[in-house]
């Protein structure tokens, strides 16, 4: 049985009624306090407020409900390629105006006095997901933060996705206006800026330090925090203090308000529905159907002056023109930034319906040249005459680095140029999967920092019995048919040897040190020298390493010859649309 805990917050007038956390023991001892609101939601797409009028008592100990989303195969099943059955079963309520609640996760011992570093999580998922989800669960990692020396505490909160958080359009911004809110849309990231008002109020009464306070997240919510970098609310005023961005799914299209009311438009163009009265009468199970497409909008208030320069960098094959009289910008927050191996297995299935012929097309109308398609074609060697067992590979490699690679690579090299050359960490996760799939996939760094991930069972040998590996072994059965039969001992070992193997070592090694690191950043050190990139794997590598590691491990020439060309617009426009696979019934279809 879960214990409670109560914590009394002088400055909120209630008192806290939270857990002892599962993993929680007499050294170290942690806390939870879940589902407690930081916001309210005057109405749908509206600007969210802070929430401070509490009871006496407030009920921390179940997690609040969540933004509605659709109910199908589980985020966490799909990120790690594991069945549900194996996953651990959760159950969360779904409601669109109390699902900014936050859940706080410290060591037992901290008062108002520790003045703890504050880690806030932003989940990602784009139109799925939540910060109550188990896979982000603080528990274990303030345990080692307490064990090696640097206890913090983890704030995880909800805020809006998909439409709820990200509908935007000309009617919608006369609404607004009327109401007296400024700007539209960006509803979900507003939110954030809620929450992260909540934490400087009252995260003082929990043993945290408002001052010190870091924002890390993975995908759309690494993207979102770079949105935070470079917005008007952090030009003047710095609500957190350092960020660590985990393959932030960089957007450089962003629209302006006009062109997201005609996405609004053309998206919801069988609802009947046009104003902001209509749109609210939507039952909310219709709009979680909705495919969205982006998630900012530049409604000349959310972003500071010039923010795409400052995102992206000035140069010239970036598409992109610095004013000569912009402003110096702002000296901004430490970065930690930096993507995994092969992010775009996100798109395996779409990309498996292209064939040769089809894609070489797509390809060349996207990048509007003969030439410079033709040179994306040659740098990713695909062609009409690509194998078909090969074909998926190399689309995949495109879509890698026109979605994560080369964008990060661009964003890092301008935060670099920002903070004067300082301030600025790079590093790259080519750590093997422990679940199934071995490939160091997109999310895979998400099992080693939290380490909430049910692992395979282990397997023993003679010969490695002071380890356990992390993948199943393979094994041929007595009743295998003639093929199976001729397969040789060595054949097998073969195979064995080719596959790759996480075992007890290389997972503890990788997940102690992307812990160590993201704690050390946090607690305001150096988490490496930003001169150096680290590694994290493959086969439990990690380290510093000189910055020569990118040429062997990202395909850093290809991008000069192929994707510089382009500039980053079009290169985004490439990812999404060989991501989307072929229309169905086109010619780029098997």
């Amino acid at each position: 049985m879960v214990s409670p805990v109560l914590l009394t917050h002088k400055v909120l007038a209630t008192t806290f009624e939270g857990v002892q956390h599962p993993l929680s023991t007499p050294n170290p001892p942690i806390q939870h306090f879940r589902g407690i609101k930081y916001a309210s939601i005057p109405a749908r797409f509206r600007q969210s407020k802070l929430f401070t009028s509490y009871p006496a008592y407030t009920n921390a100990t179940t997690h609040g409900p969540i933004c509605p989303q659709l109910r199908s195969v589980s985020l966490e099943s799909e990120l790690l390629g594991i069945v549900e059955n194996e996953l651990p079963k959760q159950f969360l309520a779904q409601n669109e105006f109390e699902c900014l609640n936050l859940n706080i996760t410290r060591p037992a011992h901290a008062d108002k006095n520790a003045r703890l570093p504050v880690m806030v999580w932003v989940h990602g998922g784009w139109t799925r997901g939540s910060g109550a989800s188990w896979l982000y669960d603080g528990g274990a990692f303030v345990q080692k933060s307490i064990e090696a020396g640097r206890p913090v505490i983890v704030v995880t909160f909800n805020y809006r996705i998909g439409l709820f958080g990200t509908a935007a359009s000309p009617a919608l911004q006369g609404d607004n206006e009327s109401a007296g809110e400024k700007g539209v849309g960006n509803y979900g990231l507003r939110d954030q800026q809620v929450l992260f008002e909540w934490i400087h109020h009252f995260i003082t009464e929990f043993g945290g330090d408002p001052s010190n306070v870091t924002l890390f997240g993975e995908s759309t919510g690494a993207a979102d925090i770079l949105c935070h970098l470079h917005s008007a609310a952090n030009q003047k005023r710095h609500l957190f203090h350092r960020a660590i961005l985990q393959s932030p799914s960089v957007e450089f299209n962003v629209p302006d308000v006009r062109c997201a009311g005609t996405t609004l438009a053309r998206t919801l163009s069988g609802y009947n529905a046009n104003t902001a009265e209509e749109l609210r009468k939507l039952d909310p199970e219709r709009l979680v159907a909705v495919r969205h497409t982006f998630r900012a909008t530049d409604d000349g208030y959310f972003f500071r002056p010039h923010w795409k320069e400052h995102m992206f960098g000035g140069d010239s094959h970036h598409n992109v023109c610095i004013p000569d009289d912009h402003p110096t910008p702002m000296p901004l927050q430490p970065v930690i930034i930096g993507d995994c191996t092969m992010e775009s297995s996100l798109w395996s299935f779409p990309v498996s319906y292209w064939n040769a012929a089809g894609v070489v097309r797509r390809i060349r109308a996207i990048c509007q040249s003969m030439q410079r398609g033709n040179a994306v074609l040659r740098a990713y060697d695909i062609s009409t005459y690509t194998p078909e067992d090969e074909l998926s590979e190399r689309i995949l490699d495109l879509i890698n680095d026109a979605r994560f690679a080369y964008p990060i690579d661009c964003v890092a090299n301008a935060l670099k140029q920002a903070h004067g050359g300082k301030g600025v960490f790079r590093y790259v996760f080519d750590q093997e999967s422990p679940t199934p799939g071995a490939i160091p996939h997109h999310a895979v760094d998400l099992v080693y920092l939290f380490d909430n991930v049910p692992l395979p069972t282990p397997v023993s040998s003679p010969e490695v019995s002071h380890s356990r590996s992390l993948t199943p072994e393979l094994s041929f059965s007595d009743e295998e048919d003639e093929d199976e039969d001729d397969f040789s001992a060595f054949e097998k070992e073969d195979i064995q040897w080719m596959t790759p193997v996480v075992d007890e070592y290389a997972y503890a090694r990788v997940k102690n040190m992307i812990q160590e690191r993201w704690l050390a950043f946090a607690h305001g050190q150096r988490p490496w020298n930003e001169e150096k990139a680290y590694v994290f794997g493959p086969e439990g590598e990690t380290g510093e390493r000189s910055w020569c590691i990118f040429e062997g491990r990202r395909r850093t020439q290809t991008w000069h010859q192929a994707l510089v060309p382009l500039g980053l617009s079009l290169v985004q426009k490439l990812g999404e649309e060989l991501g989307s696979g072929p229309q169905v019934g086109s010619k780029g279809s098997f």
